[in-house]
């Protein structure tokens, strides 16, 4: 059992090693090789603002992104430094930040996505509906033993 656990672990990296160099070689086929967390402008785009007309804070970002808030400070400030986004005070807080896309942003998340949907076809050509079906039940299932590691525990 522990080799296969080491293999799947080797496949792990390697598969996500695999994919970040061909997203990354199809931003740069696409003229958006600066854009260095595709990601997070992808989140940008799609978050809902609330009632109040606040876009995400850069704390939430980073919890939706798993990463730290320093990691996604770095990024927000080399996407403002290019253009992408901007920050600004939130309302009723000016201590923290609400991030909002530009027109150059929302126009590079377009191409960023149109990026996401090539490689995600080249990955997963060959595969049948009901293999990709039960692909999507087994990553969900490993997502939530890393993330809830103690609610399959056997009492």
């Amino acid at each position: 059992m522990e080799d296969v656990f080491h293999e799947m672990d080797l496949l792990s990296r390697q598969m996500n090693q695999a994919h970040r160099a061909a997203v990354q070689a199809e931003l740069n086929a696409a003229g958006l090789g600066e854009v260095g967390h595709p990601m997070l402008m992808s989140i940008l785009q799609s978050a809902k603002e609330d009632p109040d007309g606040q876009c995400q804070a850069q704390r939430e970002l980073a919890d939706l992104l798993h990463v730290s808030p320093a990691a996604v400070a770095n990024s927000l400030k080399c996407l403002e430094r290019d253009g992408y986004i901007r920050r600004e005070p939130w309302r009723q807080d000016a201590r923290r930040n609400r991030v909002i896309l530009t027109q150059k942003g929302a126009c590079a998340v377009e191409g960023c996505r149109n990026v996401f949907r090539r490689v995600s076809v080249r990955m997963m050509a060959g595969f049948t509906s009901e293999e990709l079906q039960q692909l999507v039940w087994y990553q969900r299932r490993i997502l939530d033993n890393l993330t809830h590691p103690d609610s399959h525990k056997k009492e």
